[in-house]
């Protein structure tokens, strides 16, 4: 069971062997997302993790990661799990300003584990 971002990204890593991964520790560039992938068509794309228990689903972003996603709205991504139910949903980086501001009841682009890989792997 997932608990916090560092469990989510050891959990996407098991699920995911088709997609090459390379996880950001970034200081110096603030709002650098936490994944950089590369698929099998030669597509690389980055990813946010975000988990959060609250009962509204809100999800918290620094000004630093709203202005990369803004910035770079192709091939990014958020993958974000409630905890309290494991749900997890994908939502592309120009989606941002929006996910901040409705949380997780906004529509995601895809929504489950299989589904959440798929849209990754189809880039």
């Amino acid at each position: 069971m997932v608990q916090n971002e560092a469990q989510l990204w050891k959990y996407l890593k098991n699920k995911t062997p088709q997609i090459t991964w390379v996880k950001i520790e970034n200081t110096s560039h603030l709002g650098t997302p936490d994944l950089l992938g590369y698929n099998k068509n030669n597509t690389f794309f980055t990813v946010e993790l975000k988990v959060t228990k609250r009962i509204n689903n809100k999800l918290s972003f620094s000004p630093h990661q709203l202005a990369f996603h803004i910035k770079h709205p192709q091939n990014t991504f958020i993958l974000a799990m409630q905890l309290l139910d494991q749900s997890l949903k994908l939502y592309e980086g120009s989606q941002i300003e929006l996910l901040a501001t409705r949380g997780m009841k906004l529509d995601a682009r895809c929504e489950g584990l299989a589904n959440c890989i798929g849209k990754l792997e189809a880039l």
